[in-house]
């Protein structure tokens, strides 16, 4: 299996970024064999890896502000596009990221080689409206430049990346599913999945003290599309903010944090902690972890939460880890009456909080990085012999 995989951005540094490195490093196991074509490396990938930069040389790379993030990200693709074209019979598949994808898969199409584009998240246009609304609901102005600030610009390429891939790589039902809604067909839409870094995510040795006072964790991005807003409602309604603890571990959108301030200083259960580098620890002394998300791809913090017996509580959009009532509970989203009654179910049920960690850490094994990059072979393999079937019926009928 030979593997053209192109990422725009600085691999192996945050959020996707370490996505992507984990995924090469799990083709790698998985037996495959990558070209790698990142921006940039800020971590090193297995030495069987070869590796071609294009937005980098040495240590010095190419500043996306001052040329603009959609140029750097086109410059990229023109630069893979270009090499792409001298392996023709070298590459079985493509796998390209969003906003970076476009000449790569008109290259790769013109050499008859299947392409993969990484869904990281639900289809734009869903992600958009869902988060500005709930913005607008809140009262809330996504700064200038956010990510889920309405781009025209952005969504049409993104939906002309859809359109011509082969294949749209979708780490959850969710996301899938938000691509169904929109009139794609099953037959593009591969299903993948993220992992957890297995090293840094596991459980304490010795069992709960059942004494310890109750613990929730939030841990990421504080913004409204991970509902933030939701958890603390949630919380400040249920019993456990009288004995327990409420965490809260990530940076905030500073006019999220102005929208929030009134409700996290009602009561001193609630603990802002702002960004911390010790989240596996973090994990491991909670009881639970909660995720009421308006819109997600496969969130990494719900494995790493799993791993580190730490039972979730989330929407009804990252439910591809968590199962209800067998190693999470899950509330639809926005709904804050259920997950505060979810809330106080594991403060007052111990037993329920020991069974649902016990379902967790039965799982555990299912969802490393290793078994990912599997994951992600088997749907290399999937789209190679759709591809190959495509094109054989397309022969016949000319």
């Amino acid at each position: 299996m030979r593997v053209l995989y192109s990422f725009p951005h600085k691999m192996g540094a945050d959020r996707i970024c370490y996505t992507a490195w984990q995924q090469v490093r799990g083709l790698v196991s998985a037996g495959a064999d990558v070209l790698l074509f990142p921006g940039a490396l800020s971590r090193p990938v297995p030495d069987s890896v070869k590796v071609q930069t294009t937005l980098a040389r040495g240590k010095l790379r190419l500043p996306y502000k001052l040329v603009g993030k959609l140029r750097a990200l086109a410059l990229h693709d023109r630069i893979v596009a270009r090499r792409l074209e001298k392996l023709a019979g070298q590459i079985d598949v493509v796998h390209v990221w969003p906003c970076a994808a476009l000449e790569t898969i008109k290259a790769a199409k013109r050499l008859g080689i299947p392409t993969m584009l990484e869904r990281p998240n639900a289809h734009t246009r869903f992600a958009y409206e869902v988060v500005n609304q709930e913005c607008r609901r809140l009262g809330i102005t996504l700064p200038k430049g956010h990510e889920y600030e309405f781009n025209e610009k952005v969504l049409q390429l993104e939906e002309e990346e859809f359109r011509l891939a082969d294949y749209l790589l979708c780490p959850s039902d969710f996301v899938a599913q938000t691509f169904r809604d929109r009139g794609f067909p099953a037959t593009k839409l591969l299903r993948h999945q993220y992992g957890f870094e297995a090293e840094d995510f596991y459980p304490e040795p010795d069992p709960r003290d059942p004494n310890k006072k109750f613990t929730m964790l939030f841990a990421g991005q504080c913004a409204v599309r991970k509902g933030v807003h939701f958890a603390v409602d949630a919380w400040l309604a249920s019993p456990a903010k009288g004995n327990g603890v409420f965490y809260i571990a990530g940076g905030f959108i500073p006019e999220y944090r102005q929208y929030l301030d009134p409700f996290l200083k009602l009561d001193p259960s609630i603990v802002v902690l702002g960004h911390r580098s010790d989240l596996p620890t973090l994990m491991r002394k909670a009881d639970a972890f909660v995720l009421p998300s308006l819109e997600e791809g496969s969130p990494l913090v719900c494995a790493e939460a799993m791993a580190s017996g730490c039972v979730n509580l989330v929407s009804d959009v990252c439910t591809d880890v968590c199962q209800h009532m067998e190693n999470a509970l899950v509330h639809r989203a926005g709904d804050t009456d259920t997950l505060s009654r979810h809330i106080g179910s594991l403060y007052e049920d111990r037993d329920l909080l020991t069974t649902l960690r016990e379902g967790a850490l039965r799982k555990r094994g299912q969802f490393t990085w290793t078994t990912a990059g599997r994951a992600l072979r088997r749907a290399y393999s999937d789209a190679i012999t759709g591809y190959t079937a495509a094109a054989s019926i397309a022969l016949a009928t000319c």
